[in-house]
């Protein structure tokens, strides 16, 4: 049965692609070396989303301002779900904390923020799922960049082709070129902590 909150992801034995937005300048030497370097932001929250169509709301399929590159970026699955594991959402769910204090006192400290927001359809349209983006604190910014991360791939033309399909009203057609995502199930335990019903 479906549930309500969903990782959608493109994943095999060993990683997870996670998808951001970003401008030339940050984009082309992260592309190049698998890394990321100034003027990418080291001191501040960078949020990674594995299911590519929220990211193409985000950014309105890689035309919005400095989000013109579509990164697809490869980290490893031992790393995504330790970072899972250690989450606060961004929100005080009844379900996950006692009370609200609970949460604030988590959320204060947090080296992971969870948040969840409604998937879309290749239209853009809302769908029931609720899709997970994770924030990487500036904590664990350095880690994420220099451990956690196999591989950064370029999708930006792949991105313009389906923008393009989309635009002459060929979803079928943008479809079949969509990342093969799927369910990525979870610990029983991890499930809880970042309010997966």
């Amino acid at each position: 049965m479906s549930k309500a909150q969903e990782i959608r992801a493109d994943y095999n034995n060993e990683t997870i692609t996670v998808y951001q937005a970003y401008n030339e300048v940050i984009a082309l030497p992260a592309i190049e070396n698998n890394r990321f370097e100034a003027p990418f932001s080291f001191n501040r929250m960078t949020w990674v989303k594995p299911s590519y169509l929220w990211l193409m709301e985000r950014s309105n399929w890689g035309t919005k301002s400095n989000q013109d590159y579509i990164l697809g970026i490869k980290i490893k699955r031992d790393c995504w779900e330790k970072a899972l594991a250690i989450g606060v959402l961004t929100s005080p769910d009844k379900l996950v904390y006692a009370n609200g204090l609970e949460w604030e006192k988590q959320f204060k400290k947090a080296k992971i923020h969870i948040q969840w927001d409604p998937e879309r359809n290749i239209r853009g349209a809302k769908l029931q799922e609720r899709s997970i983006q994770v924030g990487v604190s500036r904590f664990l910014i350095e880690e994420y960049n220099n451990e956690w991360i196999e591989e950064i791939v370029d999708l930006t033309a792949l991105t313009k082709k389906m923008n393009q399909l989309r635009k002459l009203g060929k979803y079928k057609e943008a479809k079949r070129l969509l990342p093969n995502e799927r369910i990525y199930n979870l610990s029983t335990e991890i499930e809880q902590t970042i309010g997966v019903r």
